[in-house]
């Protein structure tokens, strides 16, 4: 490879990943074998390809952040300087300033152009032109905190390590690295020491994988101290782990009844509702499906019946439902710790992901008293997804060490199921998140079916009002409401293939979000929002239908351009439809080698199958999907999302360097747009615009001047991970 290769990732993925080699690479000390596919693997929607045919590139290549102390400490106590590689902003005018904004404008990230500060005189020296820095007080504790936890991993503590990192381009496998050490003695001296990943850490394995992330295994899922199975009848009612746990539990402080709660969720389902102009219509099988079984199973008479006064379908029961043996089987617990961080790119904030139970509807014969062959299992999940509470590094790098500690455990035996369970517990009680709708830590709850009838949907629901004017939601109480689906625009009134708007907003918003340079398939983000209306007219939808749509297409996109063939990529591949079906390749009929419509299925047994999207195949493999619009001559994009979500974790366990950050009040922006007359405040694509003048920096002496203004301005200090500015990999879904 020549040495631009070598110097610069975006070459090197670019130039290597559209012919999947990289032969004149030199190799790691030890290179994992290029290994065949399990056997019984077939091709299907997409190939399964071995993760040895990566290219191996230099750690320091891809190293984006890194941490240099500081001579003195600054007027503020900071004692170091963390450098950042932002990519390009987003808005292209702000090119060139020698400051960056970004985050909501209420709790701005102020950041300086590294080459500018130095100089300033500020810093020593700059990692390079596209760095901007910030700076926090970072205790020479945590440094050698950092070093001792990278030579217990070193020494096998945490299972047989491995030297060889997977790079994930957002949530495809891009490239193999050998990560960096923190070098205590380095950073005394004032060096600029690179914030990579862990240099060693335990060799990702399907037993981490179903310890750690996706909890499966029959010992959990069937738990008969926590779980009950409405096919069979074994278990505990109301145990820690049903559906009629989390709803009791969700349901207090609603002013209703557990009961009352869940009937009132599962009715939304008997009328046709309205959000942000997308009308859905009803699927009033739910109460053939789901309600009038559950009833009759729970000895209440019920009728479904229109009400003339208000012109509505509702149900009426004799006596409540019993919650303790709803329809509901437990599928998998998930960790979802790989969401953690800023909501999107910037903010001074850190948390640490969501706690995930998937569901699936059974409609047994007998109800609690069949077998496995009995269960009736229909095509339908419910996903709680809950916020886990805890703001800052020390929770996100406390949650991960909980996760780490599981995968520890030799087998899934009482001590893990008592772990797994307080750990579960401290998320989902009642008082758990003030701040938020019921006092419940729910972020969304989430349903994908097609028992109700065709074709696949999904819808989502939270404990908030939402507000499609402003853009915000308010956390309230009471009753589960609709809410439009996340990146996802409506399909009711938008072509999914031909519509003029959406190919408007791909190749405007999306397109502009798009991290350059960009190569296909090697090197392909974006960072954009998908607002509540495009042109003054409603855009995101209020649920989503899949087959079809099976994904979203850019009409005039042109195959030869790579930033449009990877801003449809981005924006189809996060919105519900294109991430159930084409752009992940969940759109295999044959129910053996991948699933359709579901990554995680609720119709083939337990323990539940998972999607090749998860799984990559195999552990060691990933599934290379052809683009939805272009096809394979144009991109193939990989995924092992279970590999990444492993990485991610293990980083966060072990790797995470915590410092402090001082928040600016936003009145600082303010005194910024009075000295330079605009503010270079990087809105993402398709969010709401700010009350600044929005312009760059370009004076070195308006940096100085602001360098003096941060002590008058401060508000306080936050303990974040030294990455913070790093957005997620992943997004909703």
């Amino acid at each position: 490879m020549s040495r631009k290769c070598k110097e610069s990732r975006i070459a090197v993925l670019g130039i290597v990943l559209a012919v999947w080699g990289c032969s004149k690479e030199p190799a790691p000390a030890q290179p994992p074998p290029v290994r065949e596919a399990p056997a019984g693997v077939q091709a299907g929607p997409g190939d399964t390809r071995s993760l040895g045919e990566l290219p191996f590139v230099e750690g320091s290549s891809v190293t984006e952040v890194f941490a240099q102390k500081l001579g003195k400490p600054t007027s503020l106590g900071e004692t170091t300087a963390v450098h950042v590689k932002l990519p390009p902003p987003a808005n292209r005018g702000l090119a060139g300033s020698l400051v960056r904004v970004v985050g909501e404008p209420s709790s701005p990230t102020v950041l300086f152009r590294s080459d500018t500060l130095v100089r300033l005189g500020v810093i020593p020296a700059s990692p390079g032109p596209d760095f901007f820095t910030l700076f926090a007080r970072l205790p020479d504790s945590e440094v050698e905190l950092r070093a001792e936890r990278e030579r217990r991993l070193a020494s096998g503590a945490f299972g047989m390590p491995t030297r060889e990192t997977v790079l994930f381009n957002g949530r495809h496998p891009a490239a193999r690295y050998e990560g960096l050490p923190m070098d205590a003695n380095a950073f005394a001296q004032g060096a600029l020491v690179p914030q990579t990943s862990c240099p060693q850490i335990p060799a990702s394995t399907e037993a981490w994988w179903e310890r750690t992330l996706m909890i499966r295994d029959p010992a959990v899922v069937l738990d008969p101290a926590r779980t009950w199975d409405p096919c069979t009848g074994a278990g505990t009612k109301g145990g820690v782990w049903t559906f009629a746990h989390l709803m009791r539990e969700m349901a207090q402080g609603s002013g209703a009844s557990p009961e009352d709660f869940v009937l009132d969720w599962l009715s939304l389902w008997l009328n046709d509702f309205q959000s942000n102009g997308d009308t859905v219509p009803a699927r009033r099988k739910m109460y053939d499906e789901v309600i009038a079984p559950w009833a009759a199973a729970s000895g209440a008479a019920s009728s479904l019946e229109f009400n003339a006064a208000t012109n509505r379908w509702e149900v009426v029961l004799r006596q409540p439902l019993d919650l303790d043996i709803a329809p509901f089987r437990l599928l998998s617990i998930v960790n979802r710790i790989d969401l953690g961080g800023s909501s999107e790119y910037g903010g001074m904030s850190s948390n640490p992901g969501e706690l995930r139970f998937i569901f699936g509807l059974t409609r047994p014969s007998p109800w609690g008293g069949g077998t496995e062959a009995t269960c009736n299992l229909k095509p339908f999940t419910v996903i709680f997804e809950y916020g886990v509470p805890g703001e800052g590094c020390r929770a996100i790098t406390g949650w991960a060490r909980q996760w780490v500690g599981l995968g520890m455990y030799p087998a899934f035996n009482a001590a893990y199921r008592s772990r797994l369970q307080q750990m579960t517990e401290s998320v989902v009680r009642h008082g758990r998140a003030p701040g938020k709708g019921n006092q419940n830590a729910l972020n969304q709850l989430r349903t994908n079916e097609v028992a109700l009838g065709f074709p696949w949907e999904l819808r989502e629901f939270h404990l908030t009002d939402e507000h499609p004017g402003t853009g915000r939601d308010k956390p309230s109480n009471g009753f589960l409401r609709v809410h439009t689906l996340a990146l996802t625009p409506d399909d009711a009134t938008h072509d999914s293939r031909t519509d003029p708007e959406v190919d408007s907003f791909v190749r405007t918003h999306v397109k502009n979000g798009v991290e350059q340079p960009v190569v296909v398939p090697g090197h392909c983000t974006a960072r954009f929002t998908v607002p509540y209306a495009v042109n003054g007219r409603p855009f995101q939808g209020a649920n989503a239908l899949v087959a079809p749509p099976t994904h979203w297409e850019a009409v005039s996109a042109v195959s030869t351009n790579a930033t449009e063939v990877c801003a449809r990529k981005e924006f189809s591949s996060n919105t519900c439809n294109g991430c159930h079906f084409k752009d992940t390749g969940t759109n295999d009929f044959t129910g053996v080698d991948n699933l359709a419509f579901t990554h995680v299925s609720p119709t083939l047994g337990i323990p539940a199958r998972q999607s090749k999207f998860l799984t990559g195949g195999g552990n060691g493999f990933m599934y290379a999907v052809p683009d939805a619009q272009f096809g394979a001559q144009v991109a193939s994009w990989p995924f092992a999302d279970l590999l990444r979500r492993h990485q991610r974790l293990q980083e966060l366990a072990h790797c995470s360097t915590c410092g402090w950050f001082i928040d600016l009040d936003a009145g600082y922006l303010a005194r910024m747009e009075a000295l330079a007359g605009s503010v270079p405040l990087d809105v993402l694509p398709g969010a709401p615009g700010s009350t600044f003048t929005v312009g760059p920096i370009r004076d070195v002496g308006v940096v100085q001047q602001l360098l003096e203004l941060r002590p008058g301005l401060r508000i306080r200090p936050r303990e974040l991970p030294i990455d913070f500015l790093e957005p997620p990999a992943a997004r909703v879904h």
